[in-house]
């Protein structure tokens, strides 16, 4: 009983200490430095999750170093305590199917590196994306090939136990090569993890699950989903930091479409599309990536084709997007876009190019002003921070 009030205990401590970092005090930077994760997608000896530091006075990233070895861990998430960091993919080593698992890291931290504690079954295939629940009870992740998605539990030392919960999808939409089947591309939970919602590009449909913590479980809410334009395709899915709205990039017709939110019944109500890309562009292109900044000020998406980012100022009392610009990434095929914990800088993922830039953002225009800083990571996935405090 002692030993479990004095784990308690000291992961309380840990995670004030991290909120006090992440949040920091008004007025003056959090942090002086962020260690930053990117899941990988090589083959051979450069596979495996990655890992750099992003100072956050000059915006320049480090050289970024292998900091655990898996098979294709494009997608990672990092424990609220900042304790440990989990992916899909498999352990070196692994012999059987590539997709279809998730690994569990301890994070050393001094270092920044990853020790694999176990791996398990993940109940799909095609892991497009996973998060943690709030209380740092779950993993919840999704699959793009097989349709499903699914929970698992965490054991006391961070390591993963089977499968608590699986929800199939079913049915198609009207593209013809994209859209034969269901394909779940991201999962979230509002803040207080009661519910989540899946954009799936397939059925163009963001399926709305309730989600109990404690037991693991995911159920279909009432109402099941908020349907989008057909053939539109959603990706991604975020909420604006006030639950009052939420986003959901159309990666087929490169468009964002809001939604008011009702957090009592986990409803959400579309009230605006509008484009990603500038009007006198002819070009073919995707979306990709979508976030918001920690003040809600402004929102950004990944333009695949267009090469670019698109700057959407954000309404503070309804919700509605207003297109500010496009800023180049200065490479090709940006996927992923992160947006660090202050609020400050704008890291993307150019995976054609395999590299990470850095943008400093001006918290009163929104704009993105290339920092520079500019590193190889071979078709780097999702990008995790966690702030370095000296020990």
């Amino acid at each position: 009983m002692k030993k479990t009030n004095f784990m308690a205990t000291a992961f309380v401590l840990i995670f004030i200490i991290l909120i006090t970092a992440y949040g920091g005090t008004k007025g003056q930077a959090a942090v002086d430095k962020y260690q930053v994760y990117f899941g990988g997608g090589a083959t051979g000896d450069q596979e495996g999750i990655f890992t750099s530091v992003l100072d956050m006075k000059t915006g320049q990233l480090t050289e970024a170093k292998l900091a655990g070895e898996a098979k294709q861990p494009g997608i990672i998430t990092i424990h609220p305590a900042g304790t440990h960091l989990y992916s899909v993919g498999h352990p070196a080593g692994y012999t059987g199917p590539r997709s279809g698992s998730v690994c569990a890291f301890k994070i050393n931290p001094a270092t920044g590196a990853l020790k694999l504690l176990n791996s398990q079954s993940s109940q799909g295939k095609g892991a497009s994306y996973l998060i943690l629940d709030p209380k740092g009870r779950n993993i919840l992740i999704c699959h793009y090939f097989s349709g499903n998605c699914a929970v698992l539990p965490l054991a006391q030392d961070g390591s993963l136990k089977p499968a608590s919960s699986v929800q199939q999808h079913t049915g198609s939409s009207v593209n013809p090569t994209r859209q034969t089947a269901p394909h779940p591309h991201s999962i979230i939970l509002d803040s207080a993890g009661r519910y989540a919602f899946v954009a799936d590009l397939g059925l163009d449909q963001v399926l709305i699950y309730k989600f109990d913590s404690t037991k693991g479980t995911l159920t279909p809410n009432d109402p099941p989903f908020v349907a989008v334009t057909p053939g539109a395709a959603p990706r991604h899915f975020v909420f604006h930091p006030s639950e009052k709205f939420a986003y959901t990039n159309l990666e087929l017709t490169s468009e964002v479409t809001a939604f008011h939110y009702d957090s009592a019944r986990g409803a959400l109500t579309e009230f605006q599309t509008v484009s990603t890309l500038p009007k006198d562009f002819a070009g073919r292109n995707a979306n990709a990536g979508i976030c918001v900044t920690p003040d809600g000020r402004f929102l950004y998406v990944s333009n695949r084709g267009h090469n670019s980012i698109a700057q959407f100022a954000v309404d503070s009392n309804s919700g509605t997007l207003a297109l500010l610009g496009n800023e180049s990434t200065r490479g090709d095929v940006p996927q992923t876009i992160a947006i660090d914990p202050t609020g400050s800088y704008l890291l993307v993922t150019d995976k054609q190019s395999d590299h990470i830039s850095v943008f400093k953002i001006d918290k009163e225009t929104g704009g993105l002003a290339y920092t520079g800083s500019n590193i190889n990571v071979p078709t780097a996935g999702s990008i995790q921070f966690r702030p370095i405090i000296p020990l």
